[in-house]
């Protein structure tokens, strides 16, 4: 059974920094991709940074150039660095991977419960 276990949300005022973690855990053979996506009320599910065979990385507009993803891929985890944080941040933050249970298996999909982060004065 495949888990990925998120950290770090919380309350930040505009302008500061937050910094998520989230650790990949269980039957895992290879893990392909880690990346964030982010969610509020009423909308879908957006892409905020992936990182793939780590070291090629994907970063949405509305984030590029504040945030920074990396993965520590000896302990199955990536990282994101959220710094300049602007209200229009505020969201749930759902940690994905695309990881490889066993050798005989496909990639499959897997998703963290989710971080709050909410961006106020």
């Amino acid at each position: 059974q495949v888990k990925l276990v998120e950290s770090g949300g919380g309350l930040v005022q505009p302008g500061g920094s937050l910094r998520l973690s989230c650790a990949a855990s269980g039957a895992i053979t290879s893990i392909t991709m880690m990346g964030w996506y982010r969610q509020t009320p009423g909308q879908e599910r957006e892409l905020v940074a992936q990182v793939v065979s780590d070291h090629i990385t994907n970063y949405s507009g509305a984030v590029e150039g504040r945030f920074t993803i990396s993965r520590d891929s000896a302990h199955n985890s990536v990282y994101l660095q959220m710094d300049n944080l602007k209200s229009e941040d505020t969201a749930v933050y759902y940690c994905h991977a695309m990881i490889q249970s066993s050798p005989w298996q496909p990639n499959r999909p897997y998703w963290g419960q989710g971080t709050q982060v909410t961006v106020s004065s």
